[in-house]
């Protein structure tokens, strides 16, 4: 086995030979099963270059995903809208986060057909839960505390949209107890900064994805 290297600090990897079959079957495995989610060129070019090397790797990551039936079929076409309003820089992860929800999805064996989505907003870490329709701004918080507060802490603040389910009686009080501050998000953007929306678009084109190439499952 012929492994590259650029320097002492440099992970080792190994050297794919002029195979153009073992070259397609890598990024296959890198792109499109399940586990990966097919997910875009940068991401997928980062997973295969962690493991394996050869000429123009990038190049050929970028042919593979540009061309990708399922990508082109299910992801909708990027397109401008108006700046969103910018928040301060957290100058810590898990200073400050976003959430949202993802609704609509097909029902799973426990009667979820959503996925709640914590972002934290400076290294862009994301944690999800799958969630019925019917979540409310008590489960909300449950899933908040044992998804988040638990591994992370406290944020001093969190961005959310509007929706009643953040701004409740209920959710209210349980911040008020944490001494959490629940900021709004610009009216005409609920996804004020770009974070939990970008997040939801990743989390929607891998869900996607996957269903199209696995219907029945």
């Amino acid at each position: 086995m012929l492994y590259y290297s650029t320097g002492s600090d440099d992970t080792p990897r190994a050297v794919v030979p002029h195979d153009e079959d073992l070259k397609y079957r890598i990024l296959y495995e890198a792109h499109d099963v399940p586990a990966s989610g097919h997910l875009g060129r940068e991401k997928t070019y980062s997973t295969v270059s962690r493991h394996y090397w050869w000429p123009k790797l990038y190049k050929w990551v970028k042919a593979y995903v540009s061309t990708c039936e399922t990508c082109q079929r299910v992801k909708p076409s990027p397109h401008s809208s108006a700046p969103l309003a910018s928040l301060p820089v957290p100058s810590g992860c898990w200073q400050s986060m976003s959430l949202d929800f993802v609704f609509g999805l097909p029902k799973d064996s426990a009667g979820n057909t959503g996925v709640v989505v914590f972002v934290d907003r400076l290294s862009k870490m994301v944690h999800l839960a799958a969630v019925p329709d019917t979540i409310d701004a008590a489960g909300t918080a449950t899933l908040f505390i044992d998804r988040v507060f638990r591994q992370h802490g406290l944020p001093e603040s969190i961005v959310s949209d509007r929706d009643p389910r953040f701004t409740g009686k209920f959710w209210t009080s349980v911040f008020a107890v944490l001494g959490t501050r629940l900021d709004m998000s610009t009216a005409d953007h609920p996804q004020t900064d770009g974070q939990t929306e970008r997040a939801n678009r990743v989390v929607e084109d891998v869900l996607r994805s996957i269903c199209a190439e696995t219907p029945k499952r």
